[in-house]
């Protein structure tokens, strides 16, 4: 991974972004647009690729499926018109669908929310604890044996807590905060995802 300019601050422009967010999924209103949505989730995509080969998978997966929602919101302005128009033609469970594709983006939003609670509450300089938390919470359920096992291993590879704010250009103290920040912020956005697919009788464990 490229070195991070001095300047550039991936957790304070996570942070600002979903608090955005969050403003619009707690409106009476409550319709989150496909593109500001789209770029809030893409400034996570770094946070994947610094936690080494456990979340290369993740980090793939979740980066072509934040690609294919920015490319939606040209044709559709909401996350919601963007659901009712795919549940109109029959294929919100189609594989490489847009509301696949989002329900996966939320798994990636909802891991990191996971991994960034349990960073802030755990002691020491290890990762491999809440990383394997927020895996086993979020992913492994919908992962075949072969993938836990591969991800299992890679948990020895991931970076130590100082190498992976010293990637994000952050000390301690500064990061908590904006941690601190995004997992408040992507709880209402997360909840508001849940909604839309629960509200229409179309499940979200798949």
């Amino acid at each position: 991974m490229a070195e991070l300019r001095d300047d550039d601050k991936p957790l304070r422009k996570i942070a600002l972004s979903f608090k955005e967010l969050a403003a619009a999924a707690d409106s009476q209103t409550a319709d989150v647009e496909v593109a500001p949505f789209s770029h809030a989730c893409s400034l996570v995509s770094p946070l994947f690729g610094c936690l080494g080969i456990a979340f290369k998978f993740a980090e793939m997966d979740y980066v072509a499926k934040v690609r294919d929602l920015a490319d939606a919101s040209k044709s559709k302005m909401t996350l919601q018109a963007l659901l009712d128009h795919e549940m109109e033609m029959n294929c919100v469970r189609k594989a490489g669908s847009h509301s696949r594709n989002l329900l996966r983006v939320k798994r990636g939003l909802d891991m990191v929310r996971v991994l960034f609670e349990q960073i802030l509450v755990s002691e020491g300089n290890s990762l491999r604890d809440p990383a394997s938390k927020a895996y086993s919470q979020v992913f492994a359920p919908h992962h075949g044996w072969a993938i836990r096992k591969a991800v299992a291993a890679g948990m020895y590879a991931l970076p130590t807590k100082a190498q992976l704010l010293k990637k994000l250009n952050e000390d301690e103290n500064s990061a908590k905060t904006r941690m601190q920040d995004y997992v408040v912020a992507s709880e209402p956005v997360i909840r508001y995802i849940n909604r839309l697919f629960l509200s229409r009788e179309l499940g979200i464990d798949w």
